[in-house]
């Protein structure tokens, strides 16, 4: 058992959030038991999420999408409303992380995806303060259609393939989620491919015109592992029991 506030300092301390402007709250968003033993883990704060945790009487939610984003609706209304209530009605606390979680270099959403690819990192790039994405090499240049049964056995769904750049993959980039916007970043370091969660219709042009192969693999589907690995990590520092629920979503 630990206490909520020294968990979440810890946390704060380890992902480093005062290094990111962020487009929602990062750490505690909702504020519930603050003696916390069981620890529910997800990718998105969704309602499923929640009665899931309360079916296992969990006394915090970890997630990397988390609530109150920049520009959405104040109003605590409808959906907004039912979640919240349901947190507060059953004394659940929601953590949130979002860029901090795709930024880290070892539980981070892009350094877990890169590990688990077999990408070996040599630096970061992107846009902002922080890059958020990572570039390295494979052990050894594989095909496109190799890189793509990699992907898809490692995030369980087959990815989209814009077949842009040379044949054969060595140097790839990664940025999980909704980056497809990278790609030009990406091909600017004359990377061989691009790996992300989302495509735009404009991505294809630029994967062609570019020379450079592009896998959108679902935003969902690419960032479960930083929150999964954060929760693990947790379990281990704090002797918490923990669990990862992953809520299906096709995106």
């Amino acid at each position: 058992m630990v206490g909520l506030d020294e968990l979440a300092q810890y946390i704060d301390k380890y992902l480093d959030v005062n290094r990111f402007e962020d487009y929602a709250p990062n750490g505690i968003q909702v504020e519930g038991r603050h003696k916390i033993r069981r620890v529910v883990a997800g990718v998105t704060a969704c309602q499923a999420l929640i009665d899931r945790a309360i079916d296992q009487q969990a006394d915090l939610i970890l997630v990397h999408h988390g609530y109150f984003w920049r520009g959405e609706e104040a109003r605590v209304v409808g959906m907004k409303a039912q979640r919240l209530r349901a947190l507060l009605t059953n004394n659940i606390t929601l953590l949130a992380y979002h860029l901090p979680l795709d930024a880290h270099g070892v539980v981070g959403n892009n350094a877990q995806l890169a590990h688990k690819l077999g990408v070996k990192i040599k630096g970061m790039f992107g846009e902002g303060r922080v890059p958020l994405a990572v570039y390295g090499e494979l052990e050894e240049a594989v095909s496109v259609a190799v890189l793509s049964e990699c992907i898809e056995k490692c995030v369980e769904r087959a990815p989209l393939v814009i077949e842009g750049g040379p044949e054969l993959i060595k140097n790839v980039g990664i940025c999980t989620g909704a980056a497809q916007g990278y790609i030009q970043s990406a091909a600017d370091l004359k990377l061989d491919a691009f790996i992300t969660g989302e495509i735009s219709e404009s991505t294809v042009h630029v994967a062609r015109e570019r020379g450079i192969n592009f896998f959108s693999a679902g935003h969902h589907a690419t960032e479960k592992f930083g929150v999964c690995a954060l929760g693990e990590h947790l379990s281990e520092k704090f002797d918490l029991e923990y669990s990862f629920v992953d809520i299906d979503n096709p995106v």
